[in-house]
């Protein structure tokens, strides 16, 4: 079987990975850990997110953390962006990229965004509006594309309807959310026959979580489909406030050692991934769900 020479994998463990945890970690070791990802190979970390603190307050430091960060030319430093005045913090944290976000499935919209998704549409195309003005690219995020905690499954014409007009919005990329890990091949595969006649592999990428553990395998499929764009996030942190249930992001370290060990390239310096996967466990205090960190540890390293 061919695999591609290499892949790109983007990290969101500094947001997608720390909103959900129930222990404040300091802005200090949040900069820390991020100077560390940034020394890893990485060249995209999602570093927070600029919605209203009352929502997430595990990433009301933002800001703080976005201008004291030491940035490495070559990385991407994005942040999450849920409306206009979150742009207007994240553009005076001179981000690299906005990220915009939104569900396939209506009551998870509405819990997630507290809108409807049509309600939806304006607020992004405004953001994305006044990102590109900035002179700032745009990611898309659509969550929940195969399952939702309220719903179920997920109609592919609502996934296919809203990827269209955001990418009419002017976003560069889409990223594809398994956002509570139900994901199986073959839905990923049915998924991407339709998506890719409709839009190019390389304005793709995919974001699973592993809930049911089949977050490496749903890779695989993606892999075999053309797809060469993977979020994931360090020590396998994650899961969502809006999604009861869900556990955290693939690990960042576990799929470094799989394509790695597949020969397909990722750029990334695994011994300092593995520091900064240990680190942050240490911070957080709770054993990771990354297979290769806790190998590691209990082979002393």
């Amino acid at each position: 079987m061919k695999w591609p020479e290499k892949v790109t994998l983007q990290e969101v463990g500094p947001r997608d990975g720390l909103q959900n945890e129930k222990k404040m970690i300091s802005t200090e070791d949040k900069i820390q850990w991020i100077n560390q990802l940034s020394l890893s190979g990485l060249q995209y970390i999602e570093i927070s997110s600029f919605v209203h603190p009352k929502w997430i307050p595990t990433l009301a430091d933002a800001l703080e953390v976005a201008k004291r960060i030491h940035r490495i030319q070559g990385v991407t430093y994005a942040a999450l962006v849920p409306n206009q005045k979150g742009l207007a913090r994240a553009l005076e944290a001179n981000i690299d990229e906005a990220a915009i976000f939104m569900s396939a499935s209506e009551t998870h919209n509405q819990k997630n965004i507290n809108k409807s998704i049509e309600d939806t549409f304006p607020v992004l195309r405004n953001v994305v509006k006044d990102s590109l003005s900035a002179g700032k690219t745009v990611r898309g995020y659509v969550s929940t594309v195969f399952g939702c905690p309220y719903e179920g499954r997920v109609d592919i014409d609502s996934i296919i309807r809203i990827s269209d007009s955001l990418f009419n919005m002017g976003i560069r990329e889409l990223s594809l959310g398994d956002t509570i890990g139900v994901a199986t091949p073959k839905q990923v595969q049915e998924l991407l026959e339709v998506m890719l006649k409709r839009f190019p592999a390389e304005s793709l990428a995919m974001h699973f979580h592993d809930t049911y553990g089949t977050a490496l395998v749903n890779i695989l499929t993606s892999l075999q489909m053309g797809i060469t764009i993977f979020d994931s996030a360090v020590g396998g942190l994650g899961g969502c406030p809006y999604a009861p249930g869900a556990s955290g992001n693939v690990a960042t370290d576990d799929l470094v050692n799989m394509l790695e060990g597949m020969d397909v390239t990722t750029g990334i310096d695994q011994d300092r991934l593995f520091k900064a996967a240990r680190y942050i466990q240490e911070k957080i205090g709770r054993v990771l769900p990354s297979h290769l960190l806790q190998a590691k540890m209990a082979k002393g390293g």
